[in-house]
Order: structure tokens, then sequence, then C-alpha cells
């Protein structure tokens, strides 16, 4: 059921999910499938929801840095970079502090712990008032398009989730940037809103890792992730008749089945919030979607990962 985020309505959600029921609530990425993050049932129900395997672990959400350094234990350079982008679309990834509440299922049993504070008021109203940490991986089928809308989590997983909160299409469209803080140099395991050039500007080199996708440290690591019913034929110079086209810039969009343009101003912020929408429009209308390349620079490197892996 999709019902407004409104004052009344979140309370609900709070009480479902402190007492281990599951829902799907936006953020400025994308939207979460929220479960209390202390609870191992309710953890085990997300990998459940989503057919998720159960080595992938799930990232935290709390309302503020105090929260999460209860939960995680943040060297000086962490602090540093939550303080410069919390709230946001990056999640830390931290060791876990001795007694941390978190179910070690959410961090797929490892000693790390994946955390970020949304930049979103549903979000930011919901962990507030349920005052439990959420694991919130996106509210869709495992390895499928993430959901930017509340009719996006109902076609994908409506059945298994009773309710889902709607406050609109996600702002930023594209999930969070993940940098593991557990070494002395930061280490970028999944790309996202916020970009590298913003962190080194903060904290100076940053290392970007190409983990064991079969055993991932981080969200969003599996090989195959973000994927469409359709065939992805990435940087494409061309376009078959048979194909639709996800199109970026001053492009034609002619000739194909169908065509939507990423951002026809050449804009990567407009094109990571138009792209798991977009796909999702393209996904059935031809078998393959042809997809104009995309510039590797800023967010442009955020967009060209998920690609490729929706690919893959």
């Amino acid at each position: 059921m999709i019902i407004p985020a409104t004052p009344d309505n979140i309370a609900v959600v709070a009480e479902r999910l402190r007492t281990g029921q599951l829902v799907a609530f936006p953020t400025e990425t994308v939207y979460g499938l929220g479960g209390d993050a202390t609870d191992s049932e309710a953890v085990a129900r997300i990998f459940a929801a989503k057919n998720r395997p159960n080595f992938n672990p799930l990232i935290v959400h709390v309302p503020d840095l105090e929260i999460a350094a209860q939960l995680g234990n943040f060297t000086k350079i962490a602090r540093k970079i939550a303080e410069a982008f919390w709230p946001g679309p990056l999640s830390i990834v931290v060791k876990r502090q001795g007694g941390c509440s978190v179910s070690l299922l959410a961090s797929a049993g490892l000693d790390t712990l994946a955390l970020r504070v949304p930049a979103h008021d549903t979000a930011q109203a919901i962990l507030r008032d349920t005052g439990r940490p959420i694991a919130a991986p996106s509210a869709n089928a495992s390895g499928k398009i993430s959901p930017t809308t509340a009719t996006h989590v109902q076609d994908s997983i409506g059945d298994v989730v009773e309710l889902i909160v709607d406050a609109g299409a996600c702002s930023v469209g594209l999930e969070s940037t993940v940098i593991d803080c557990t070494s002395e140099i930061p280490i970028i395991l999944r790309p996202g809103g916020i970009t590298a050039e913003q962190i080194e500007n903060l904290v100076g080199r940053v290392k970007t890792d190409e983990m064991d996708s079969n055993k991932p440290r981080s969200p969003g690591m599996l090989k195959s992730h973000y994927a469409p019913d359709a065939e992805l034929r990435l940087n494409a110079t061309s376009v078959d008749c048979d194909e639709a086209l996800l199109a970026f810039g001053q492009q034609d969009i002619s000739g194909a089945v169908i065509g939507k343009n990423l951002s026809a101003a050449g804009n990567l912020e407009e094109a990571a919030a138009n792209l798991f929408s977009m796909l999702r429009e393209l996904d059935g209308q031809a078998e393959r979607i042809a997809v104009r390349p995309i510039p590797e620079l800023g967010l442009g490197r955020a967009i060209n990962d998920r690609l490729k892996r929706a690919a893959a």
C-alpha cells in the first residue's frame, strides 16, 4: 500500500519498524526497504524480500553522526568526511564499535559497518521517530533496477512490503557513494552521489578498489546489479531499428524503437537523477537498449558503474 508522507503516517511507520516489520521509504538517493537493523529477524526479512544473497552487506541509516559514532569507530579522517558530507549521499565503512547493537547479519558477518545519514526530510523523520538504526537497501528485487519513486517499489516488491511511504521522486536518483575508512588511505568501494574529486579536495588522496564481487564489503558491488530484462549495449555510437536508445547530451534519438535522453543539456546531475527511471521506461519496449557514451568524470563515473553492472 502506498501512503503519503504525513506526520500521522510516519508515526505508524515508526511503530511498524519497531515491531520488526518492513517499510519502504524515500531518501535523496533511491527508495529504501527499511527494517530494524538491531533485529536479526527483521534483517533476514529484508534479504528474503529482495531475494538478496546473504553475503551482500546492507547500509545502516541513522539520523546524525553522533548516533553513527555509537555504532562504528570513526577515525579522524572518517569523522572529517562525515562532517563535510553528512547528511548526504555518502556511506562510510568503519569498524564496528564493541557492543554495537546492529545485527551481524546486516554487515554479512564482517567486523565493519556501512553507515549513512540521509539528507531527506521524510527519511530523517522516520529515523528519529523509530529511534533505531534502520538497515535499508534499495527497495527492489535484488539485482534489478533501483526505484526512484513509490510506484517503482510497488511494481518491484509490492507483494512483499505492506507500506510504501510516498514523498515523490528522489532528487539524486543514484545510490550513495561508499567509502571505506578503515585503512590509512580511504578507499572508494562504490562511486555515487559524492564524487572522488569532492572527497580528495577535503582529505587528499583516495583510492578506488575492485573487490572480489563474490565477497563484497559494500552493497552494490556484485558484478551483475541494477539489471533490466533487456540487454544493454554500452558506448553505442549507432542505434539499430530494433533497439531502444538511452542518449546523453545533444544527440538525435530518432531511428530507435523508443528513445529517452538522460540530459539533453549534458548535465551529469540530471542524468544521474533520470538513470533508473528511464531504464525502467525503456525496459520491455525492446530486447536491447543501446546506451550512448557517458563522460567518465565526476558523477559520470557512478553512472557508468551502474550501467556496466546492469549490462553484466
